[in-house]
């Protein structure tokens, strides 16, 4: 089975999640970036979206 989320919702929710239990690490600054990105779509958006298909695309190996 095969379960597709948008990065946009995903980054989304977990920005939100971050927001209300007033999380400051460096995980959150991380998620929040990234959030930024993919809603913005700026010219930045090609690297950094590679970047993480490339991480989403290893961690679906690790499974197997």
């Amino acid at each position: 089975m095969t379960l597709t989320i948008s990065a946009v919702l995903l980054f989304g929710a977990t920005s939100a999640l971050a927001i209300k239990t007033k999380s400051a690490g460096g995980f959150a600054a991380t998620v929040l970036f990234l959030f930024g990105f993919f809603v913005a779509g700026t010219g930045a958006y090609g690297p950094i979206h590679n970047l993480v298909q490339a991480a989403a695309d290893a961690l679906t190996q690790l499974g197997n």
